[in-house]
């Protein structure tokens, strides 16, 4: 059993609007539903001589329900789920329904989360069909409560629909350690993992590695650029970014674990750094910018060293004077903002000659964390439409990437298709 002592921040929530918007839609989908849910449980009846499975659930106030779903594997058994929006058990929108096991797990300091009653749709979910969960779950789950209403719920109800229209509720695809999209391999992993790779792989003493963030408009510039795609081919970890890869890949038939970017990357390896003392170089962007975001990641990671930092508008003549700093400055992860597939082959040509441990090619990042440019807004990244703020930021620039470019990589993915 949970802890039922466990302190409560505040008093269990009416929910209010929230509940009649529960009961109305579950009782809307019932009669809607009516024939599918009568016809599933006669079917469930006939063939395993019962009417329900189910499993014990911990809800509202830390009481026990069993959560019901129509006997047998036959489809549509979930349907029986909407019985306890109307019971109360569950709402729309929550916290991801725990067993009693996983309750015990928690922390006390998570038990406020019930506060309010599981729900079929949670903020964590909705992150997580797109890739981009890097807030553990039940941080996500305390921050729902702390802020619950029902227009945070009909926001998390849109961008949930939203995100199943514009991707697709694909069934549940292998997910191989790594994949190829244009003879490139990616590695499949989580952030946390790709995080602890990148951690490990800068100690001290360790050989040089090379890592790129790659997007669809890095895998276009590949197909037409051998030498680019030989950079990358060679690199010791590539990470797949963007909606564009996560599309990609159910085109093929596998699934991404996450959107691994470096933008997202960025503070948690910055807080990472600063707990393990490695210090950190960037090198890109224009002047000024890449000392503007060291020193903003500074002030939100005390203790966080930046060995240095310095803009990308150097000439040829200049790279062993850049080399040099960068070497002095004992960096033991260098972060390079050229631009694809500038900063990729930058990194190659010279990796022999780096000192840091680990070097990345990292896009327009140091813009979105000096302040220069805006990023997209929580929802619009939540629905994986990033990339048309971008476009909308900067257009004469961005137009012929997304407008043209995204529709030509999966047309290309489509060709390679087996």
């Amino acid at each position: 059993m949970p802890r039922s002592d466990a302190p409560f921040s505040q008093p269990l929530r009416a929910r209010g609007a929230q509940r009649l918007l529960d009961i109305g839609v579950a009782a809307m989908v019932l009669v809607v539903l009516s024939p599918l849910w009568l016809g599933r449980a006669v079917l469930g009846l006939v063939k395993e001589r019962r009417l329900f499975d189910g499993e014990i659930c911990v809800g509202l106030g830390l009481a026990q329900f069993r959560r019901l779903r129509f006997a047998g594997d036959l489809p549509l058994a979930g349907l029986a789920v909407w019985w306890h929006l109307l019971r109360g058990e569950m709402a729309l929108v929550g916290p991801r329904a725990l067993s009693p096991t996983e309750a015990e797990r928690l922390p006390a300091a998570a038990m406020a989360r019930f506060q309010v009653p599981p729900g079929l749709i949670s903020a964590y979910a909705v992150r997580r069909q797109v890739g981009i969960a890097f807030v553990d779950e039940s941080s996500q789950d305390l921050d729902y409560v702390a802020q619950t209403s029902l227009v945070l719920d009909l926001g998390l109800i849109a961008r949930w629909l939203l995100g199943r229209l514009l991707h697709g509720n694909a069934k549940p695809l292998a997910q191989p350690d790594s994949v190829a999209i244009f003879g490139i391999r990616l590695d499949n992993m989580t952030m946390p993992e790709a995080l602890d790779w990148v951690m490990a792989a800068s100690a001290p003493g360790q050989a040089p590695k090379q890592i790129a963030f790659i997007n669809a408009d890095c895998l276009n510039i590949a197909w037409r650029d051998p030498a680019y795609s030989a950079t990358l081919r060679a690199a010791d970890r590539v990470f797949p970014d963007g909606i564009g890869l996560r599309i990609a890949g159910r085109m093929l038939g596998f699934a991404l674990r996450d959107n691994v970017n470096g933008t997202d990357m960025f503070p948690l390896l910055c807080e990472a750094a600063a707990g393990s003392g490695r210090s950190l170089y960037l090198l890109g962007a224009r002047p000024g910018i890449a000392a503007a975001a060291a020193e903003a990641m500074r002030r939100r990671f005390p203790g966080l060293m930046i060995a240095g930092a310095r803009d990308g508008y150097f000439n040829a003549n200049e790279e062993d004077a850049v080399i040099d700093a960068i070497n002095r400055s004992g960096a033991a992860i260098l972060l390079v903002a050229l631009g694809a597939p500038r900063q990729e082959q930058w990194i190659a040509r010279h990796r022999a000659q780096l000192a840091p441990p680990v070097a990345m090619g990292v896009g327009g990042l140091f813009d979105f964390y000096s302040g220069r440019i805006r990023r997209a807004p929580p929802w619009m990244r939540e629905i994986g439409l990033e990339w048309v703020y971008r476009l909308l930021q900067e257009p004469g620039r961005m137009w012929r990437r997304y407008i043209i470019g995204n529709p030509v990589f999966l047309y290309r993915v489509w060709k390679q298709k087996p």
